[in-house]
């Protein structure tokens, strides 16, 4: 018998290093490994600097969550304020209404701009004698703002949904308003 070791198999090169922009892939039998870091901070390259990002579903930042009620909050009362300082009762200030002017008849919103004026003005009997409806409209107006601005408040998504129903009876309201205005007997309601 020989008593000398066998020839050892000839060594094999090793296998290139991937590029920078291709994953390792291990050859057959290696373990995974983890990519090397790529600079001093091992972040990829192209990453974009982290945001604070709310969680999916939290509610955006009050200031944000106030803004649009504010700010027709804002509009209302700038046109308000405006109607207050400039009289409707003085003619030359305002159109006048179409509906009047050819036929002599009161539209619903006939003496609407005078029932703001009283009404910016804290005269609530000449507002609701120039135009109850309008009066009316102020206060549902106000009731839906104070509603919105709570929830908006609280993080609760504000959704109005009106009932066909709900814009018949408004429609058919607004007709009677502006038959009985004109009539005889509906004069109390006439501007």
């Amino acid at each position: 018998m020989d008593a000398t070791p066998p020839a050892a198999a000839p060594p094999q090169p090793a296998p290139p290093p991937p590029a920078p922009h291709q994953a390792a892939v291990p050859a057959h039998g290696d373990p995974p490994q983890a990519d090397p870091p790529h600079g001093p901070a091992a972040a990829p390259p192209h990453t974009p600097p982290s945001r604070a990002v709310p969680p999916h579903g939290a509610p955006p930042p009050l200031a944000r969550r106030v803004a649009a009620p504010l700010g027709l909050l804002a509009g209302a009362a700038a046109a308000f304020a405006f109607v207050a300082a400039v009289d409707p009762n003085e003619p030359g200030h305002y159109p006048a209404c179409p509906l009047l002017q050819y036929t002599g008849l009161y539209c619903p919103g006939c003496g609407g701009l005078r029932s703001a004026h009283a009404f910016a003005h804290g005269d609530l009997a000449t507002a609701l004698g120039a135009n109850a409806m309008a009066v009316a409209g102020y206060a549902v107006f106000a009731a839906l703002m104070l509603v919105w601005l709570v929830k908006a408040v609280r993080g609760v998504r504000f959704h109005l949904t009106v009932h066909p129903v709900a814009w018949w009876v408004l429609g058919t309201g607004a007709a009677l308003f502006c038959v009985i205005r004109n009539l005889p007997f509906g004069a109390s309601l006439a501007p």
